[in-house]
């Protein structure tokens, strides 16, 4: 067993990047928040992927919050390369406000960033990202939280997803 898998399940994401009849999306499961202040997101993507070649060509990347909903695009865009993967994907592509890389319609978020540092770390660039812009559907995040009812998409090992239930726990506190 590879160490990582220690640590899922992660949360599943689409990276969109490229511009025009360039544009791509893979499926990434290594991101994170990196800085609330300024807003920073990291993403670990290894070199031999087309969307590596896209980021470090223009500089920019939109990640993209998948549904349940999109687990089959979700499921190509992770296990087939390159350019032609998106003719057979049901994803829409659509204008992002501050970057050229496409958002996706369908997502219940899209966080629009443009790179300000990239570094090689073993097999894998990772790629920080600044978030510029962002747009959510508000069902999906009312009053400023994630619904989990809108079916927020975590990977388990190759093609096992999970979603999260409506159970919201709590920690037990003090009162002092």
């Amino acid at each position: 067993m590879r160490f990582y898998r220690l640590l899922y399940p992660l949360r599943t994401y689409l990276i969109t990047s490229g511009r025009g009849e360039e544009s791509n999306v893979m499926a990434a499961d290594w991101l994170t928040v990196l800085s609330h202040n300024p807003p920073l997101v990291g993403v670990a993507i290894a070199p031999e992927r087309y969307t590596h070649k896209l980021i470090m060509r223009y500089g920019e990347f939109v990640v993209s919050v998948p549904s349940t909903e999109m687990i089959n695009d979700v499921w190509v865009a992770g296990t087939v390369s390159g350019p032609q993967k998106v003719k057979g994907m049901k994803v829409t592509f659509v204008p992002s406000k501050e970057v050229s890389a496409p958002s996706i319609k369908e997502a219940l978020a899209n966080i629009e960033c443009r790179v300000i540092d990239s570094r090689s770390y073993g097999d894998h660039t990772l790629f920080v990202g600044e978030v510029i812009n962002y747009t959510f559907r508000r069902d999906a995040f009312p009053k400023g939280e994630p619904n989990v009812l809108q079916g927020f998409l975590a990977h388990i090992a190759r093609s096992k997803f999970v979603t999260f239930m409506n159970k919201v726990i709590r920690p037990q506190t003090r009162k002092d």
